[in-house]
């Protein structure tokens, strides 16, 4: 991991490579580039034990895929909603996916992400009086509960929102393809990554939708407006080209060496008194190393 990240991994080797990296700062002052707009944002929470449960006997958690999934879909409908309704009472017009020029979400892997977008547009549908379109209408009476297990239904709005969703959204995921899944910065990841990605003639004052998840668990939707400054905002955008470089640094590692190290953090959990086996000459701008991993006493 770089310098001040932190990780943790999952047992089941098709998920090994979603390293999870949590760290985001965010600078807030007057006349900013990226304003969020205020007043709209649309937040849910409920008790759920949806995704990460630690095992302290294990060196893995504890995961539920489909459950998580469920309540990320349903945490979406609902602060979409709320989101809406917000902006229909302040700016007296209705929402659908083409109110944003782009659209952000948490991350965890982007082919849910891809799925997330679909279900706005199966929203918007399911909000609009009717449809000519015969293969959208049979899905309108499907219960809400089936509607997040229905494979039909997600195939279909995930076809005919496919071009919206590479203009509006796959210019977000370059850092999350890249590095998988960050917790909290994740969704921050995705804006960073639309000002890599697009140039400051396309941002300008331009409206971005961001769906924050966190699993427990809380969900808000809201929105930024990007400034009208294009040289405040070209500026901004030139900072940001150092991502691309950092991408292009990382240390590739075959899959098998990586199952090796992953066999190696398996046999030392918990493990006191042990010394790092890695080379730290492969630590990216690592400040510190160890010689040896003792247990704390409290002595």
């Amino acid at each position: 991991f770089p310098p001040g990240t932190k990780g943790t991994c999952l047992d089941c080797l098709a998920r090994r490579p979603l390293w999870y990296q949590r760290r985001v700062r965010v600078l807030i002052g007057a006349d900013p580039v990226l304003s969020i707009d205020r007043g709209l944002r649309s937040t849910y929470m409920a008790h759920v034990y949806d995704f990460y449960k630690p095992d302290l006997n294990s060196e893995y958690p504890r995961v539920n895929g489909k459950l998580s999934i469920q309540c990320f879909l349903k945490a979406l409908d609902i602060t979409y909603k709320g989101y809406k309704s917000k902006v229909k009472s302040r700016e007296q017009r209705n929402v659908d996916i083409s109110y944003f020029d782009f659209m952000t979400f948490h991350s965890p892997y982007c082919k849910l992400v891809q799925k997330s977008f679909a279900r706005i547009c199966y929203q918007d549908c399911l909000s609009s009086s009717t449809t000519a379109d015969e293969e959208l209408e049979k899905f309108r009476h499907v219960s809400v509960e089936d509607s997040y297990t229905n494979r039909d239904l997600e195939k279909c709005f995930m076809g005919r929102s496919k071009a919206s969703f590479e203009a509006k959204t796959v210019p977000s995921l370059l850092v999350p393809r890249n590095v998988g899944n960050m917790y909290t910065a994740t969704l921050y990841s995705c804006i960073a990554s639309l000002f890599v990605s697009k140039s400051p003639d396309e941002l300008v004052g331009r409206k971005i939708g961001a769906f924050s998840y966190g699993s427990g668990l809380a969900a808000s939707m809201f929105s930024f407006t990007v400034t009208d400054n294009i040289d405040k905002l070209g500026h901004f955008c030139e900072q940001l080209k150092y991502l691309s470089g950092y991408l292009n640094q990382r240390i590739k590692v075959a899959p098998e060496d990586f199952e090796m190290l992953m066999k190696e953090r398996e046999k030392n959990h918990h493990l006191p008194n042990r010394t790092p086996s890695y080379p730290a000459s492969r630590l990216s701008q690592a400040p510190i190393t160890s010689s040896t991993w003792t247990r704390n006493t409290g002595e």
